[in-house]
């Protein structure tokens, strides 16, 4: 069985690599305590993000998973907002950790981050989006942005 790669495992990854370098890798202090504490902020937020954007799936009773063509186009509440609040929350709460952390190096992982979801998933999403909801979606595509 092939494990398809999966935006989670990306940014879980990414935090994961985010703490290991900063403990044995600390580059260059940039954000010092007690103004590091202001990525708790960002990390609530995303979670808050994260938490809604995957209530909203659920209750509409369409797929997560990127792979998989979606059964319903969700355009309220966040998605009015921007087309891909999920991942706007997993960075945010990345942004969040480098600062908390505050080590040169960890704001890398919010940036690949964005670079590697919009080339390994969101332009395969909105293909397949395209394709299954056509008209409907190119004009939803038009009038909200794809991060805010």
């Amino acid at each position: 069985m092939k494990i398809k790669l999966m935006p989670p495992m990306i940014f879980y990854g990414f935090i994961l690599l985010s703490i290991i370098l900063n403990l044995f890798l600390p580059i260059k202090k940039l954000i010092v305590q007690p103004y590091n504490y202001l990525g708790i902020v960002l990390v609530l937020f995303g979670l808050l993000i994260d938490v809604w954007a995957w209530m909203l799936f659920r209750r509409r009773k369409t797929t997560l998973n990127p792979y998989k063509i979606p059964s319903k186009l969700e355009t309220s509440n966040l998605f009015k907002i921007s087309r891909n609040p999920m991942y706007l929350g997993m960075n945010l709460i990345l942004w969040g950790i480098s600062i908390l952390l505050g080590s040169l190096i960890t704001f890398i992982f919010p940036i690949v981050f964005i670079i590697l979801i919009k080339r390994l998933f969101i332009e395969f999403e909105e293909n397949n989006l395209e394709k299954r909801f056509g008209k409907r979606y190119i004009d939803y595509k038009k009038k909200v942005r794809r991060w805010i």
